[in-house]
């Protein structure tokens, strides 16, 4: 890979505290864009735990992380809602790009099986071995998504989602 491909990276763990440490690494890979790690409890509540944005503020960060939250807590309606709490937390310049950003962890929590923890890495790599390292120090898998195929995915979820809310209204 000689030029920078955009991808989405997820790295698979079996519980949350490596997940958290190689979280706090993450931050540091050539190319991270943003990254979010996602838990599911062995009783199947999904949880968003972390999440960072570079060069975001903390109302950026803060706002895609409730907006997450509340979208994935209540399917499409809470999808709708964490939108809205989203835009009302979020910076205005960036309010599209975060709601974006919750859809997107919605359409990756159904990834994230009962115990286990996803770190998502949006990131534009020239190499994918920084992240492939970081996987290995924490006994992750890896799994890459082109961006731009994962971004169709999300807009074709949030195409459902609308159509399903207006079904149901």
């Amino acid at each position: 890979m000689t030029d920078h491909q955009h991808h989405v990276v997820l790295l698979t763990f079996e519980g949350g505290e490596d997940c958290h440490r190689a979280f706090e690494e993450a931050e540091h890979l050539p190319g991270i864009r943003q990254s979010a790690v996602l838990e599911r409890s062995a009783d199947g509540l999904l949880e968003v735990r972390e999440g960072y944005t570079r060069g975001a503020g903390v109302a950026t960060v803060g706002s895609g992380v409730v907006g997450g939250l509340v979208g994935l807590l209540g399917g499409p309606l809470g999808m709708l809602l964490g939108f809205a709490a989203g835009a009302a937390l979020g910076n205005a310049a960036e309010e599209g790009r975060t709601t974006a950003d919750g859809a997107g962890l919605i359409v990756l929590s159904a990834r994230v099986p009962d115990g286990a923890s996803l770190l998502v890495l949006d990131i534009r790599e020239s190499s994918p071995e920084p992240a492939d390292q970081l996987a290995a120090r924490f006994g992750a898998t890896v799994e890459r998504l082109v961006a731009d195929e994962f971004a169709e995915q999300v807009r074709a979820a949030e195409r459902r989602a609308e159509e399903s809310s207006e079904d149901a209204g």
